[in-house]
């Protein structure tokens, strides 16, 4: 995607928008508090808009309400328990204890909670500083409430005016993820692929993606304006949802033996013609996820059943120039491309009349399965809060050095004159957090972008005088802060420290000075706690959690695989218990994915069985897109004359997936002998293969091509070649995992 596309998704962003409703929020109502001169009387308005709303996070209509009004309750609640006690330095010891473990703990409910708990440790931070007078305490508390009440009503005002905004803005941003998915994919076609860095970009934006689809799937089946009070707009949606999801498993089966097929077509133009339609290809999903975000129709960049037309007529014109029977095989590969290329050709097209709305395309939709059983499973049980209370939960240790990183930096804060000490507590807050890897980038963020946008606000207050200025740069500042906050925590950093001291020197210029000095050291001593907190005190390191997450993907492959190989042994598909099983096997391959990048950033002493682990990570990869591909044969034609020969080699993989699973679980040490065992070979294939072949030999490429035989032979011979793959990776996964139990042992 060029820079302008970019530029154009940034604009139509749902986290632009929250950063200009969060920013306008807090500015209009300031603006109204200086005109009438009690600003400083008021500051505690706008501090509660910017936090309370700092917690809705995208999802259901009912639940971001919901989380908005425990939000102001709790932080309510916090402010005049804080504020009435924090004279008695003993008592906000204990409040450290206990809103520390409480509020951290409370992450196990999800990321909406986990919010809640964060800016509620906040208000406690902002509450225990002595800036607050005694006897406004209570005031104070319901000025900030009622900031938080504004911003509800802000909230409950948008969503009214346009309840399908932030849905078309999460779902573009998906297409424009899909797109660049696919231009990932398209690199395996042009020459000396480096296929090492396409598949850490293909994992890496499977993650995404995977986030992406989690969050759409609660806002989208939980809305029920969509789901049963359905409009033509909102059918539409509902609709490109379901096909992107189809699309990205058609893009995830595309799958092949690229090496092999670049010694078969290295020498020809055909895989850099591939190539490049698959490019356009990407570039296409892209415009829809940009139309979709700014509400206005696609249209493609080039005429892509041109472009398509030019792929096959290369195809047919290598085939028959140089295919034989003895190459046969090689072709059947490509014309399997070549098909993906034209099932993913016609869902574009069908999307790019989609982001027309009109009204045919919906005119017979209605939802035919479960949507429950589509939804993330959220859970607020309070024996979910008992049982995480052990120091086997990562979620009961991470409350824990987040209460040791507060306990320290408010001890360090009363034994020396830090100016704005509480800046040390807001740090360790904002920075730790449960996984060692992100807690040491935020870190290193925080530090670098503290400093430079204490720089930046010195060198602007220095040579810019006018008000009217330093006010619009100021929001500016806040714009930036809260729409890169939760996508790139560098620039917001920056952005936040500078809109910081912008605001200070409204309210009190003559101290500017001390407040850089001050917001730059105590940045600085919070991060050093947090960074030694985070090293050395209960750790969890991710090696110890992986072999959870490569359980979870063995588990759920295995489901996926036997869901979708019964249609091939003569048993009835039933599509949506296998749509169910495919996205448990994305989200287990994306949870692996993402585990194993997060030990890359661990301290080297901690990168445990490192090549083991990236081997299972690439093959958990290639097996679940192969039983995708499989899943497209299943839902087509599953060729049930061939079902005695496919039942015994589904017997035979799924005692493969149990071996892995027991050699993980540590029940069969040493050698198995599955992995020495053929897979059952297909006598039935094999005679119709060399049936093919006699006739390639015999009347040639041309007359052969008329045979019926030969739609059926590409087809079987895939499905068969899809069974040999599969089988062959989970040996291999086998006896990666039987590398990884021994090193361990």
């Amino acid at each position: 995607m060029n820079y302008l596309d970019e530029f154009k998704k940034f604009l139509s962003s749902h986290y632009l928008s929250t950063g200009v409703r969060l920013t306008f929020g807090a500015v209009i109502p300031s603006l109204i508090f200086h005109h009438f001169g009690i600003l400083s009387e008021m500051i505690a308005f706008p501090l509660g808009t910017l936090l309370i709303g700092s917690t809705d996070n995208p999802g259901p209509f009912h639940r971001r309400r919901n989380a908005l009004m425990i939000a102001i309750l709790a932080c309510f609640a916090v402010a005049c328990i804080t504020g009435f006690l924090r004279h008695v330095h003993f008592i906000v010891f204990a409040e450290i204890i206990v809103f520390g473990l409480f509020f951290s703990l409370i992450g196990v409910y999800g990321n909406r909670a986990n919010s809640i708990g964060l800016i509620a440790m906040l208000v406690f931070v902002f509450n225990i500083d002595d800036h607050l007078s005694g006897d406004a305490v209570l005031r104070n508390a319901l000025i900030f409430s009622a900031g938080g009440i504004w911003y509800l009503l802000l909230f409950l005002i948008i969503q009214t005016l346009r309840p399908y905004l932030l849905i078309q803005q999460l779902l573009g941003e998906n297409f424009v993820e899909l797109g660049k998915l696919l231009s990932i994919k398209a690199g395996y076609y042009f020459a000396k692929p480096k296929y090492d860095d396409l598949f850490t970009q293909m994992i890496h934006q499977q993650v995404i993606l995977r986030e992406n689809h989690e969050t759409l799937r609660e806002i989208i089946f939980k809305t029920r304006e969509l789901v049963t009070e359905s409009t033509n707009k909102s059918r539409i949606l509902m609709l490109m949802f379901l096909d992107s999801i189809d699309l990205f498993e058609r893009i995830l089966n595309s799958q092949q033996n690229y090496a092999n097929l670049h010694r078969a077509f290295d020498d020809t133009k055909v895989l850099r013609l591939f190539g490049t339609y698959i490019t356009w290809l990407a570039g296409d999903i892209q415009q829809i996820g940009l139309a979709i975000q700014s509400g206005f129709p696609s249209h493609s960049r080039h005429d892509l059943d041109e472009a398509y037309n030019k792929c096959q007529s290369a195809f047919e014109r290598t085939r028959r120039d140089r295919m034989t029977h003895e190459n046969m095989e090689d072709y059947i590969m490509l014309r399997q491309i070549l098909n993906s290329l034209q099932d993913i050709t016609e869902r574009i097209k069908k999307l790019h009349r989609a982001t027309t709305y009109d009204a045919s395309l919906s005119k017979d939709y209605h939802v035919d399965f479960g949507v429950d059983n589509f939804i993330p499973k959220q859970e607020y049980q309070p024996q979910t809060l008992i049982d995480n209370l052990s120091l086997k939960s990562s979620h009961f240790r991470h409350a824990l050095r987040v209460t040791l990183a507060l306990l320290i930096g408010y001890t360090a804060s009363l034994f020396f004159d830090f100016g704005h000490g509480y800046w040390i507590l807001l740090t360790v807050v904002t920075i730790m957090k449960p996984a060692f890897s992100i807690t040491k980038q935020r870190n290193l963020y925080r530090i670098a972008g503290t400093i430079i946008g204490a720089v930046s606000g010195f060198l602007i207050l220095y040579f810019i005088n006018d008000g009217t200025a330093l006010f619009i740069l100021m929001m500016v500042a806040m714009v930036l802060a809260y729409t890169f906050i939760k996508i790139n925590y560098f620039v917001a950093s920056i952005s936040i420290t500078l809109y910081v001291l912008l605001w200070f020197n409204i309210l009190n210029p003559a101290h500017i000075t001390a407040v850089l000095q001050d917001r730059v050291i105590d940045t600085v001593i919070g991060s050093v706690i947090a960074y030694f907190v985070s090293s050395y005190v209960l750790p969890v390191w991710e090696h110890s959690q992986i072999n959870q997450y490569i359980k979870e993907a063995i588990k759920s492959n295995r489901k996926y695989f036997d869901t979708v190989a019964a249609k091939f042994a003569g048993r009835a598909l039933d599509v949506n218990e296998m749509k169910i099983n495919r996205k448990d096997a994305i989200i287990a391959l994306a949870n692996l994915s993402d585990n194993f990048q997060k030990m890359l950033s661990e301290p080297k002493r901690r990168q445990l069985k490192m090549e083991e682990y990236h081997q299972f990570v690439a093959t958990s990869h290639m097996l679940t897109s192969y039983i995708a591909s499989l899943s497209t044969y299943a839902q087509n034609n599953a060729h049930t004359g061939y079902a005695v020969e496919f039942e015994l080699m589904i017997r035979q993989i799924d005692r493969q997936f149990q071996a892995a699973a027991d050699v993980l679980g540590g029940t069969i040490q040493g050698n198995l002998d599955i992995t020495r065992e053929s897979l059952p070979q297909n006598q039935k294939l094999i005679e119709l293969l060399n049936t093919r072949k006699k006739q390639i030999k015999e009347i040639g490429i041309e007359l052969s091509a008329q045979s019926p035989e030969r739609k059926a032979l590409s087809e079987l011979k895939t499905i068969n070649g899809l069974f040999e793959l599969i089988s062959t990776i989970t040996i291999d996964e086998i006896k990666i995992l039987q590398k990884i139990v021994a090193t361990k042992g």
